[in-house]
């Protein structure tokens, strides 16, 4: 295996490079597999947040049955901003001069997304998973706690989705590789910091 960490081999003819059926199956799983690996590791820091905070879980088990959708949003909110900034890399719609002004454009989109995405879930948490549903230990303050890290987590997500794809590119790696995973491991982590962080202040756990 060659793990060349500036492959741009796998899918980019999307930014104008040589595609998929030049290189072949070794050009692709080499151009996968190195930041696989890479960003397997780097996931221990996820482990290690949640064992940092495993003191607080115990405290109040239902904050646990919150976080794979915080994760989960995090990672699709970050995951949607690479994907337009990818397509706007490949049609040179945009280069890294103009970072400043996605980043601009994107925090403010993080903002109306995450409040409307909050105030959805506010509801959704008190009427349907504590009424309906019967899920024991939701309060007003937990229900806060899980809904004002929505809009930050948010916020970030687009943000660094936005952005990993066009410094990925001024440093000659290919953002079509790169970004989602790379997206996906910081917000997973950037998203439990924040989760505990509010629930730390709110709740006083």
């Amino acid at each position: 295996m060659r793990c060349d960490f500036k492959s741009e081999s796998c899918f980019s003819g999307v930014l104008g490079y040589p595609g998929l059926a030049v290189v072949g199956e070794l050009g692709s799983y080499d151009a996968h597999v190195c930041w696989l690996l890479f960003l397997m590791v780097s996931a221990t820091f996820t482990s290690m947040i949640l064992n940092a905070f495993e003191d607080k879980l115990s405290a109040l088990i239902v904050l646990t049955s919150f976080i794979p959708m915080l994760t989960g949003t995090s990672g699709n909110s970050g995951g949607q901003a690479s994907a337009v900034i990818i397509r706007a890399l490949s049609l040179n719609e945009i280069d890294f001069k103009d970072i400043f002004k996605v980043l601009w454009k994107e925090l403010r989109v993080g903002l109306v997304c995450g409040i409307t995405l909050a105030a959805v879930n506010f509801v959704k948490v008190w009427f349907i998973d504590r009424t309906l549903l019967g899920m024991d230990g939701i309060t007003i303050e937990v229900d806060l706690v899980i809904s004002l890290t929505l809009i930050i987590e948010i916020i970030f997500a687009k943000m660094v989705g936005c952005a990993f794809p066009v410094l990925a590119k001024k440093m000659k790696l290919d953002p079509a590789v790169i970004s989602s995973p790379f997206i996906t491991t910081v917000m997973d982590a950037l998203s439990l910091l924040i989760y505990f962080g509010f629930a730390s202040a709110i709740l006083h756990i």
